[in-house]
């Protein structure tokens, strides 16, 4: 009999860290599933978002003050756009 992982797809994902927000256990779980330097690129994802969404810098302007290639920025750029306009306004309410 082979054994299974029991978690298998990114929704299961999700509601762990639901559950863990839930129980107040957040910052604990995700402190212990993300390296220092996984958790410095989220910190980058969220701001190269949040200044993507507000519009006012270009890439590479974005790029310098974030310390990071301007591929990335592009990654996340393309990212918002495969989303809907209801998905980009929900991601800016979320950040704002």
């Amino acid at each position: 009999m082979s054994q299974q992982p029991e978690y298998t797809d990114w929704q299961q994902i999700v509601d762990l860290i639901k559950h863990s927000v839930d129980s107040e256990q957040h910052n604990m779980l995700l402190t212990m599933l993300l390296t220092a330097d996984e958790r410095e690129a989220l910190i980058a994802r969220v701001n190269i978002f949040n200044e993507l969404l507000k519009g006012e810098l270009s890439q590479r302007q974005i790029s310098q003050m974030l310390g990071v290639g301007v591929a990335t920025i592009t990654r996340g750029s393309n990212e918002l756009k495969s989303r809907s306009d209801e998905e980009k306004q929900l991601l800016e309410k979320l950040l704002g």
